[in-house]
């Protein structure tokens, strides 16, 4: 069966059964339907946060379909719950590029499933559109400002920063022209669009503590200078108000359930690649404040989802994960060791062993961190016992505690021995983890030690606008920002051809953008781009839907 024919064969429950197995009262949630609803902030308890066990799952260097950490997550979370750990998986909500690009969903596949998945992958409860349109009311009002005679700011359009987003690939609003047609139109200036994943209203959302706090941060957003090179933020034209009404319902955590029955808490949607990676810090928080196990999942590979989630998001919220689940495939290693990847699915240990550098270079940068750490091996079909066998044995000899997982075939089940591992090494975590930099180092330096430490990279290069740049937001006095690079998920290096462990390789900075609401500073490193296209073939050329509103085609 196909994911959405697994889904749906699953009698759903209620979503006040789930709310009842974390004791939640139901007049507390804020109902979507019967199988989704809205957790009111107040359910988050600080000092439950502090006792709770944090796991972050994270992966090796992904190929083009991803190597499953949703899928772990889920099946870890159900594995979990089967050995009686009261657990709640808490995840990202997928974005609508990926979706109809060439990805696909973010729910999870096979037995290891988050529902109603149809929904979690679509419009779902709305956040998304309501960040979208928060992001461009900002847009809006900028334009409008320097357009009016009577009460503009005197804002250089030359210097606005602030794109518009949509929550969907399309490059052919990378670079555009705004505000066209004549006096009417507005003052015609260069502009562009991110997707929505990367609006810092996105990582402002996912970093707020409080709705106040997200109004404050939406105040703090800088968007560019005067004529005389005076910075202007939201806040000088009154907009975080208007903002933080259009998030009012967003910033609250959205409760669902696996195909077992077991609680998923489901909020925000950065990227990692481009953006901070990780779902809220109030979803993962009310996970902490109801559950005893938390799994949460970092985007992409650990060089940037699990970075970003421990040097971005832990730092800010004073948390700290118990283990670290690293997720590796058979096929991603030997993709990594030369295997094309149309042929990765045929035996072949010697390319399997060629792959291995992929992992030990994730392996040797996670435990800089000084957190336990777990390999889940997500297997397939095509995964032959000498493959299995060669991966085990190599994980024993780097010291490392290994299991299989089959949660895509088996669901929780199939997770067990991970999740005996995870619990060993959670119980066994007696430290905070360890910042790969200090916010007071300068930015440069803060980039230096993330491509050594994390990419295993031999220097950082700057192009002279990078240099200019950084050089203006340090007199600003954002230098003790965090740094999220944004780079390729394909490689180590910012060259995703470079597959495997690159060695002697740069990290080329071309310029840096700057979210000072959010508050982090993010350099851009190679081509990587803020909005994707789609590719030369897109899902949605597969995806359909009946008269008997039976879709087809959507994963």
């Amino acid at each position: 069966m196909t994911d959405i024919q697994i889904a749906q064969s699953v009698e759903e429950k209620h979503i006040r059964d789930i709310a009842a197995l974390l004791n939640i009262p139901e007049d507390k949630l804020e109902y979507y339907g019967s199988n989704k609803a809205k957790l009111p902030l107040h359910l988050i308890k600080e000092d439950a946060v502090d006792k709770g066990n944090l796991i972050l799952v994270t992966a090796i260097t992904p190929t083009p379909a991803g190597e499953g950490k949703t899928t772990t997550s889920i099946g870890l979370g159900d594995a979990l719950n089967f050995r009686k750990k009261k657990a709640v998986i808490v995840l990202r909500e997928p974005s609508l590029g990926p979706v109809f690009g060439i990805k696909g969903g973010a729910a999870g596949g096979g037995w290891s499933q988050v529902i109603p998945m149809v929904d979690i992958n679509l419009h779902f409860t709305g956040d998304f559109h309501a960040i979208e349109k928060a992001n461009n009311l900002l847009a809006a009002l900028i334009d409008n400002n320097i357009q009016s005679k009577s009460r503009n700011l005197g804002i250089d359009p030359r210097t606005v920063l602030w794109k518009r987003c949509m929550d969907m690939n399309d490059r052919g609003l990378r670079n555009i022209i705004a505000a066209l047609g004549g006096k009417a139109g507005g003052i015609p200036r260069e502009t562009g669009f991110n997707i929505t994943a990367a609006s810092e209203i996105m990582a402002i959302l996912c970093l707020s503590r409080s709705l106040e706090d997200l109004r404050e941060k939406c105040a703090n957003i800088y968007i560019g200078n005067t004529w005389v090179g005076k910075p202007v933020y939201a806040r000088d034209l009154n907009a975080q108000g208007a903002m933080a009404v259009l998030l009012k319902d967003a910033i609250k955590p959205n409760l669902v359930q696996t195909l077992e029955g077991n609680p998923a808490i489901i909020h925000g949607g950065p990227f990692a690649n481009i953006a901070q990676g990780t779902n809220s810090i109030l979803a993962t928080k009310m996970g902490l404040s109801l559950g005893d196990y938390v799994v949460t999942e970092a985007g992409f590979g650990a060089d940037l989802g699990a970075e970003k989630f421990l040097n971005i998001k832990c730092r800010q919220a004073e948390l700290s994960p118990r283990a670290v689940v690293l997720v590796a495939t058979i096929r991603a290693l030997k993709y990594h060791g030369g295997m094309p990847l149309d042929k990765v699915t045929q035996e072949d240990v010697n390319a399997l062993t060629a792959g291995m550098p992929n992992l030990e270079r994730h392996i040797k940068s996670l435990q800089s961190f000084g957190i336990p750490i777990v390999v889940s091996i997500n297997a397939f079909n095509s995964d032959t016992e000498a493959e299995k066998k060669t991966l085990l044995e190599h994980c024993r000899k780097l010291g490392v505690p290994a299991a299989l997982s089959y949660g895509w075939a088996e669901g929780g089940k199939g997770c067990v021995d991970l999740a005996d591992l995870v619990v060993d090494a959670a119980e066994s975590c007696k430290t905070k983890f360890i910042p790969t930099y200090s916010l007071n180092d300068s930015i440069r330096e803060k980039m230096e030690k993330i491509c050594s430490t994390i990419y295993g990279a031999k220097n950082v290069i700057l192009t002279n606008k990078a240099k200019a740049q950084m050089k203006r937001y340090e007199n600003m006095g954002y230098g003790t920002l965090p740094v999220c690079i944004a780079k390729t998920q394909k490689s180590l290096s910012d060259d995703e051809k470079k597959l495997g462990r690159p060695e002697n390789f740069n990290i080329n900075i071309r310029e840096f953008e700057i979210a000072t609401g959010a508050g982090f500073i993010i350099p851009i490193a190679g081509n990587i781009l803020r909005m994707p296209g789609l590719p030369a073939t897109p899902s949605a050329e597969y995806i359909s839907i009946d008269t008997n509103e039976t879709i087809t085609g959507l994963f």
